[in-house]
């Protein structure tokens, strides 16, 4: 071990309050392991607008209660910079179920109790929506949720709510990091956790907060709308898990206050487990996740398999099929539905505002369109969707939905952020009304698709090659005129905000700076009427590139869904194979 690092392993040492991680990190040193050790501390896990996340161990590239003690100093020192009156307002505090959430969210809450703040910390573990839902219930500064969502177990992270109750965002990130630095080298303020209740400056959020989230939904009119069919809800069979997770208690609950009497948890998931033992990755995305909810729908006739991810902001659905089988629904077709149903029931004053990110389906637009509707497009995340949300909105502009395709949804604006549970709610009152119509989610998709074309979307990520040019600049210097023999129409470059049509016209794109290209194509001679889009966002740590596809195809009358999917799923492959054929390897 060199000197340099050696006195890093040394100082950490003495700082670090944890048996368990001293141990680890002393077992690397008596066993010689220089190239643990060095990744260890190569760097320390950067604090970003998701916060900070990475596997549980010792040193500054783990996650680990000195790392959490830090980061909860350098955080308390900008947020008393940035925001009048942070320490009286105060922070709130949530965990999930992961096997050291509990101790990291209590060593934040000693942190932060000790420089002065108010801290109000959940007495047991929390969805993450609720951490969102509390920042504003409470006007606090700040809040702050120690989860890895969907992570596998070896993960832990550290999520951060603005005073407004959304995500971070730049220049929030770069300067909470910043401070963060700072105080790795200072002694970390403490207060033991009996000293802060008795100060007054630590308290426990008990079941009465949990309870004031479910009233707020149960006197939502977006998700208790007046009229609709209790039959449809009474004869609505869910399965349900959540994956290990948190979400269990309050989604069965806000089902059973609005009349879903047939809701079957699978009960080896249920409860919270660390471990994840009956999942090979805890994301319902992932091939396998939903396999036991939808065994579960199957075994007593539910019509609905849905799933929370482990720290409840993500909602994942499979719906029963005419042949008795269940296929699952893509977040863009969960959010189109989703969309579709709040705007038709829209009752409110002003035009709504709904929204979606770049990467997911411009089918959200066209349904906002047909309802005279605003719709908005944001770079690819949650903290931008709210944040753009509340820059948007106004008495005249209130918002009502926003979607991104990795399975993240909100109804209104009872979350600034994305909330599982209140969307498994509302999709389960869509799903209520067309059972009493005598429809199903399918027929509603067709129903969607009739009125505004059959929408095609497809994510592939593409390794490169040793040696492969950069894509991104590679594609700048080389733009495509076509792409599978359509005509790129226009072309976005979302790193110099520019947007250049075919013709040579240029326009201005309100957006943040960001490495991704977005390809406009037109018809091909096979397809007239269809068009399609192409997004490039080169990976900037790793040789690969993640493209998303979307096709859209007129629905003639006479063509039956099933060949309008069978046709368009081909279309998409050509597509998929003709624009990977085109970039260097």
């Amino acid at each position: 071990m060199d000197t340099q690092l050696a006195f890093k392993v040394k100082h950490w040492l003495a700082r670090d309050p944890d048996a368990k991680s001293r141990a680890a990190l002393e077992a690397l040193v008596a066993a010689g392991d220089d190239r643990a050790l060095e990744a260890a501390f190569d760097g320390r896990l950067a604090f970003g607008t998701a916060g900070i996340r990475g596997i549980v161990g010792p040193g500054p590239m783990g996650m680990n209660r000195l790392l959490v003690r830090e980061t909860s100093a350098g955080l308390g020192a900008y947020l008393e910079a940035q925001i009048k009156d942070a320490k009286r307002r105060g922070l709130v505090i949530g965990f999930d179920g992961r096997h050291d959430s509990r101790v990291f969210a209590h060593d934040a809450a000693c942190v932060l109790s000790a420089m002065g703040f108010k801290v109000r910390l959940t007495s047991h573990v929390a969805p993450t929506p609720l951490v969102a839902f509390g920042v504003k219930h409470f006007e606090a500064a700040a809040g702050i949720v120690v989860t890895a969502s969907h992570n596998p177990p070896k993960y832990n992270g550290y999520k951060v709510y603005w005073e407004n109750g959304a995500q971070i965002i730049p220049p929030h990130d770069a300067g909470i990091a910043a401070c963060i630095d700072r105080a790795a080298n200072l002694e970390l303020p403490w207060m033991p956790e009996p000293e802060a209740v008795k100060q007054g400056r630590l308290s426990f959020l008990q079941d009465d907060f949990f309870e004031r989230y479910r009233r707020a939904i149960l006197h939502s009119p977006l998700l208790h709308p007046a009229g609709e069919s209790q039959a449809g809800r009474a004869s609505l069979g869910i399965a349900y898990t959540a994956m290990h997770g948190v979400g269990a208690p309050m989604a069965e609950r806000v089902l059973r206050d609005a009349g879903f009497s047939q809701v079957y948890s699978v009960a080896a998931q249920r409860e919270p487990d660390g471990n994840f033992p009956t999942v090979n990755f805890p994301n319902p995305e992932e091939p396998g996740a939903m396999d036991m909810v939808i065994a579960e729908a199957g075994d007593k006739g539910a019509l609905l398999a849905c799933a929370n991810d482990p720290d409840a902001d993500r909602f994942a659905l499979a719906a029963r099929q005419s042949d008795g089988g269940y296929r699952m629904l893509s977040g863009d077709q969960t959010g189109a539905l989703l969309c579709d149903y709040l705007l038709s029931h829209w009752q409110g004053a002003g035009v709504p505002l709904v929204g979606n990110t770049i990467v997911s389906s411009a089918l959200l637009h066209a349904i906002a369109a047909h309802y005279g509707a605003h719709s908005y497009t944001t770079l690819t995340g949650f903290k931008w969707l709210m944040n753009t949300a509340q820059q948007l909105e106004t008495p005249q502009q209130p918002f009502l939905f926003a979607y991104e395709e990795a399975l993240g949804y909100t109804v209104g604006n009872l979350v600034w952020d994305k909330d599982g549970i209140s969307a498994q709610l509302c999709f389960a009152n869509l799903a209520a009304e067309l059972l009493a119509e005598g429809k199903d989610v399918w027929a509603a998709l067709e129903r969607l698709y009739r009125r505004h074309g059959l929408y095609v979307n497809r994510q592939v990520s593409i390794a490169l090659g040793e040696g492969t040019p950069d894509i991104g600049a590679w594609l700048r210097d080389n733009p495509p005129t076509e792409i599978d023999k359509r005509p790129v129409v226009a072309r976005e470059d979302l790193k110099r905000l520019r947007k250049v049509y075919a013709d040579g016209r240029e326009e201005e794109i309100a957006l943040p700076a960001s490495d991704v290209l977005i390809y406009h194509l037109g018809a091909s001679d096979a397809t007239p009427g269809s068009t399609a889009r192409v997004i490039v966002r080169p990976s900037g740590t790793e040789p690969k590139i993640k493209c998303y596809y979307e096709l859209v195809l007129p629905m003639a009358d006479d063509i039956a869904m099933a060949d309008a999917q069978l046709q368009g799923d081909a279309l998409m492959t050509a597509l998929v194979d003709g624009h990977q054929a085109g970039l260097p390897r």
